[in-house]
Formats: C-alpha cells, structure tokens, sequence
C-alpha cells in the first residue's frame, strides 16, 4: 500500500505548525511576560515542542515521504499525538512523552530500512540522528531532566541536517581525506554525547569539539560555496546555510567552554541559554530557512515561488542571535526578553512568508530549482 494521500501529509504539517506555535507561546511565557498561560505546565514544555513536536514531527514526514509507505508514517502521527497532548496539558503524567519516544522508535525502525536500500554515509549520518533521539527522548521519558539528556536532542538535529547536507551534495566530489575528516568530526561529536551522559560538563566540551569541527567541514566542503555565486535561490540558499554553519562553530565554542556551567547561578543561566540557543536558533533555523524550497514541495505537492521577501526573516534572525547571544555575554535580562521578543516575530514572519510563497503560480514559474542546492 502506498503512502497517505496529500491530506493526511497537511494535517500532520499543521500538527508541526502547531507545535511551532504553541512552543514560541512557551518560550514568551518563559520571558515572564504577562501573557495567558493556556495551561499550567506549558512553559516547561518549551524544549521539547519545539525540538520534538515542530521538528520531530517535520523531519519524521520528511523521511516518511520519502519511503513512500503507509507504514513509515507511524513516526510523525505517534509523535503528532504526543505533542498535542503536551499542547493540551491532558493526559498528565507519562504518557505524551512515551508516545513521542515510540515515535522516535518508529522513525529509527524507518532508517533501518533506509539504510538497508542504501549503506550510504548520508544514510548512516541520519540514522545516528535517529538514534540519538531515540535515546534522548528515552532518558526524558523515564523522567530524566531536560538540561541532563538535551544534548542527545541537538545529537538529532545536527546528525540529521549533516546527513541531509551530505545527501544533497553527495554527486560532489569528496575525496578520502575529506571523508575521513567528516568521519572524524562526527566520530568526536558522538563520543562527547555519550560522555556527557556519564561525565556531563567534559563530555559537553568533547562534544563541543566535534560541533566546531563539523561545522569547518560543512563551510568547507558544502555545495553552498559554489551556489553562492548564483543568482536567485541557490544564492539565497547558500547564504542561510553558511550563516547556519557559524552558529553551529559558535555552539560548538559554547560547549568547549561547558565549565562556565559550575559559575555563578546568573551565569549558568545565561551561558546554558547561549549554548542552545546558537544551535537550535541559529544553526537549525537558518537551515529551515535555507530547506523551506526543497522540504514544503516535496510534502505538499507544491512549488514554493521565491522572492527577495524571503531574505527579511533570515536577517532578522540573525540580528535576533546577535542580540541574545549579547545579552548572554552582558547577563542582561531586559535585551535578552528584546531578542526573545524578535526571535517570535521572525518564526512568524517566516511562516506568512512561506504561506504567501506556496500561493499558486503561473505555469511558467513552476519550474523549481533543486537541481541548484
């Protein structure tokens, strides 16, 4: 049997969408601005709505249309019925994060046959990522605290677009030394992840060393360094992902410096906030916003027009990551709320854009240009 019709993709994109907001509603609520709290432990469901509700539910659809499968789509609908639950406040207890987590089992069962088609390094990259959200979502399942399993969370989303950057590029030429290199990077990245399940503060720091390292090789070796010199949406394209790949090499500094942890109470705040905010901010949204033409045709069915409209929330998401991470480094509570503040105006920004750019188009400007990413 072959996969959902375009109906069943929408309801599960509007689920993500949902998360998306109510995540952003979480994270102002987090601000201690004065606004509805909707119910009473939505604020602490910040991180895991936005990193498994919005973006497991994405990247689950994603994999899931591409396997072409009824079956395959167990892992954005299981994850779908948690993060509504999460949204809802209702069931208490476990029950939400356990649906996640057999999502995130779904999802890696998913990349055991993706890999079985094709033992790829892409593929092995994607499934590590699998895997650490499988793992992460199993340790915050049986109740252990977010900033002690976070970093098996970001292990997901950095595993996952590194592996999708390789696979867009893969008819590249890599020679062997680049290869290992991106082994190498990856291989010190994993092993700090699980140190830092052991020893948390050294095996951030390891952990570090593998972000920064690929974050070199992804600015090195990525077909945006040729796209950039293109007009149009190659040029657009390239210049999210190389901006995406600084905020990953300032993550990875954060996390080599993880000791500033033990500091004092306002300074774990901030640098904790800085630590995760230049990767799941900076790092993963400029790749959302760089894969926004490749990832929404290929779920919806439909074309995404460009426009120069589009580079408005990519700026000003960057103007947003400089404001926080200033505010990081200052411990100033009143511009880290401003950049909080921002960053919720250019989510929404980006999602009216993306709504007005999948407006229907005339049948010359159908035409897409993935061959260019």
């Amino acid at each position: 049997m072959e996969s959902p019709s375009y109906s069943g993709r929408y309801l599960l994109l509007g689920a993500a969408l949902l998360a998306l907001l109510a995540a952003m509603w979480a994270g102002l609520l987090r601000l201690d601005l004065e606004i509805p709290y909707i119910q009473p432990g939505l604020s602490l469901a910040h991180g895991p709505l936005m990193v498994c509700g919005f973006l497991g539910i994405l990247i689950s659809l994603e994999r899931s249309v591409a396997l072409g499968k009824w079956w395959a789509y167990a892992a954005p609908v299981l994850t779908a019925l948690g993060t509504v639950g999460l949204i809802a406040g209702r069931p208490p207890g476990t029950l939400n994060p356990l649906l996640i987590l057999l999502g995130s089992v779904a999802l890696a069962a998913n990349f055991v046959v993706i890999v079985r088609r094709q033992i790829a390094l892409f593929t092995l990259t994607m499934a590590a990522g699998a895997a650490a959200w499988l793992v992460g979502n199993a340790l915050w399942a049986f109740g252990v605290a977010v900033p002690a399993m976070v970093h098996w969370w970001v292990g997901f989303l950095v595993f996952t677009i590194a592996g999708e950057r390789l696979e867009l590029s893969r008819l590249m030429f890599h020679s062997r030394n680049s290869t290992r290199w991106f082994i190498a990077a990856a291989g010190v990245f994993l092993i700090g992840l699980v140190w830092a399940s052991i020893d948390r503060l050294r095996g951030l720091e390891a952990a570090g060393l593998g972000l920064l390292l690929l974050a070199v090789w992804l600015a090195r070796y990525d077909v945006a360094r040729r796209t950039i010199r293109q007009p149009g949406p190659p040029r657009f394209i390239a210049i999210s992902l190389l901006a995406g790949y600084f905020w990953l090499a300032v993550g990875g500094l954060y996390w080599i410096q993880a000791q500033r942890l033990h500091g004092s109470p306002d300074g774990e705040t901030f640098h904790y906030d800085a630590m995760l905010h230049s990767i799941f901010l900076g790092f993963v949204f400029s790749m959302i916003f760089a894969h926004a033409p490749i990832i929404f045709p290929a779920v919806l069915g439909r074309p995404l027009a460009y426009g120069k409209n589009l580079y408005v929330h990519v700026i000003l998401l960057h103007v947003a990551l400089l404001l926080r991470v200033g505010s990081d480094l200052a411990r100033d509570f009143f511009l880290f709320r401003r950049s909080g503040e921002l960053s919720v105006v250019v989510l929404l920004l980006f999602l009216l854009n993306t709504a007005y750019s999948l407006r229907p188009l005339r049948p010359e400007k159908t035409r897409t240009d993935a061959h260019h990413l």
